[in-house]
């Protein structure tokens, strides 16, 4: 009889695969698979529930969660123009907070006594699925089996897997982790870790190399409401959809690559190769919608609210006061950003062909050269004057010193 069940997070790859028969060696607790469908494609779900069962999982739960995804978690995250460090789109850590949300729910089902993930000791995807799961139910115990058992390395991994009999879908030769969902895919390890060193050019899954890409760019428009993107070229389409459409445009123009170092929450540096092909496409056309529609203020202090939810989610801090009450302050934001962009792609570059918005803040009469009737260019005179005046009233003081100076020969 077994001592419980464990419901754990469970990909299929090599580390969870390897876990399967860790905790039922270990623990003695019968094993729950949950896998939740995050779009990182049927080939990696394809054979999930019988290799979950050979392995040692007493039952599988694959939860499709994109359209929650995308709706619930990554558009409130467009809406706020989070973005990691300059670069990251945030893809890995997006899809953390409801993964575990999910860990929970099907614990709850089941009468689970305790979860487990496959996260390193050395990574931010631990801090992001306990964040969550203390959040939610503190009272489940949490097992992360890198921070336990005595394998070392994913070398150590590949060797318990063949000695168990386990099938794995990692080779000595080209040891990437992966980590792919709907909004983006990852690239970590194995030749990566060398940051002087160039991915291999077939490494990429969803764009084509820019190079490569069609000699004639490629237009296309989104449309947003309230800073939800809804449609494509027009048509309108689900969360999710939407997002898919978009991977495949701005993929086969090669947009969406992004190599950085980063970060880490822990404190150390590490080496990411990201593609986020609609993604790109979708934060490039809501910041250029914001910028037509929101007024200067207000647009100034989200940035720096922007930096902020970005660092939350990064860290793992979903499910939490201060990112929901920041949820209010962007929804405000966002009451006037609907409308139209247009972009035009091209070997990897992304510019903008044309903007559309009725609630536009720019007026052509205010800002153009030629003759107007709604701006006397008098008035400049005595708003420079005000806004100036401490820097006169320092510049006189100045002067005088420097004349006191002079005459005492000081």
């Amino acid at each position: 009889m077994a001592e419980g069940k464990v419901v754990l997070a469970y990909s299929g790859g090599l580390d969870t695969s390897v876990i399967v028969k860790w905790l039922k060696e270990k623990y003695d607790y019968e094993v729950v698979a949950m896998t939740a469908n995050v779009g990182q494609g049927d080939s990696e779900l394809e054979g999930l529930e019988e290799k979950a069962i050979k392995t040692g999982a007493s039952q599988i739960f694959i939860e499709d969660i994109r359209e929650e995804l995308v709706r619930d978690y990554i558009f409130p995250m467009i809406q706020s123009g989070a973005v990691y460090e300059g670069k990251y789109l945030l893809g890995t850590a997006i899809a953390r907070p409801i993964i575990g949300k999910k860990l929970v729910e099907i614990a709850e089902k089941v009468g689970a006594k305790a979860v487990a993930h496959g996260a390193t000791g050395k990574g931010n995807d631990q801090v992001r699925f306990e964040f969550a799961i203390k959040a939610l139910n503190p009272y489940l115990k949490i097992i992360a089996p890198w921070r336990e058992w005595k394998l070392q390395s994913r070398s150590d991994c590949m060797d318990y897997a063949c000695s168990h009999g386990i099938p794995i879908p990692v080779t000595a030769e080209k040891p990437y982790s992966i980590d792919r969902n709907i909004w983006h895919i990852s690239f970590e390890g194995g030749i990566l870790e060398d940051p002087d060193r160039e991915p291999e050019k077939d490494m990429y899954r969803m764009t084509v190399d820019p190079l490569d890409a069609p000699e004639q760019p490629e237009e296309v428009t989104i449309s947003f409401e309230k800073g939800m993107p809804f449609a494509v070229n027009g048509q309108k389409m689900s969360p999710a959809s939407l997002v898919e459409e978009l991977n495949i445009i701005a993929g086969r123009h090669g947009v969406g690559r992004i190599d950085m170092v980063e970060n880490r929450f822990l404190g150390m540096k590490s080496r990411g190769i990201y593609e986020t092909p609609g993604g790109t496409l979708i934060m490039f056309a809501h910041r250029e919608l914001e910028q037509y529609t929101i007024d200067r203020d207000t647009y100034h202090y989200k940035e720096g609210i922007a930096l902020k939810y970005a660092e939350m989610i990064y860290y793992g801090l979903w499910f939490t006061p201060l990112r929901e009450a920041l949820d209010g302050f962007i929804q405000k934001t966002q009451e006037m950003v609907t409308g139209t962009i247009g972009l035009k792609l091209y070997k990897g570059n992304v510019n903008v062909s044309g903007r559309e918005s009725i609630h536009t803040l720019y007026h052509h009469g205010m800002v153009t050269f030629e003759k107007d009737e709604l701006f006397e260019q008098k008035d400049a005179q005595g708003f420079i004057n005000l806004y100036g005046l401490p820097l006169t009233i320092r510049g006189m003081m100045k002067q005088k010193q420097k004349e006191l100076r002079e005459a005492t020969g000081r």
